[in-house]
């Protein structure tokens, strides 16, 4: 892959961010059911995170609100994910694990969530 691919693929189309009132992009936690927004192309997108656990492994997906495809979060980078649809692995986290404080998240890989509905 030359220089030029290489870094065009590392240009965010979208931003992971906790879903808030405020316009400020905003840090999330990770654990089941917290309220993470899609946001790019000045659309945002409503959605919550899904955590499942293998042992010690955890999987985060993001689902959009009123849809039924998930998107695994896979690391792409510091704060940086790639969004790719996936089938949950694992079983549901329990109780808040991990709780990981996250910082907004930059999507380097951005399905049409606006169609996944």
């Amino acid at each position: 892959m030359s220089s030029v691919a290489a870094a065009a693929s590392d240009n965010p189309c979208a931003t992971l961010v906790g879903a808030t009132n405020s316009s400020a992009a905003q840090g999330f936690s990770l654990r089941d059911g917290e309220p993470v927004d899609f946001v790019g192309g000045g659309t945002t997108v409503h959605g919550k995170l899904l955590v499942f656990s293998d042992g010690d492994v955890f999987r985060a997906y993001w689902q959009p609100n009123d849809s039924p495809e998930k998107y695994v979060l896979a690391n792409a980078g510091a704060d940086a994910v790639r969004l790719v649809s996936s089938a949950p692995q694992g079983a549901p986290a329990p109780a808040g694990q991990p709780g990981t404080a996250m910082q907004p998240q930059r999507v380097l890989s951005c399905p049409n969530v606006e169609h996944a509905r």
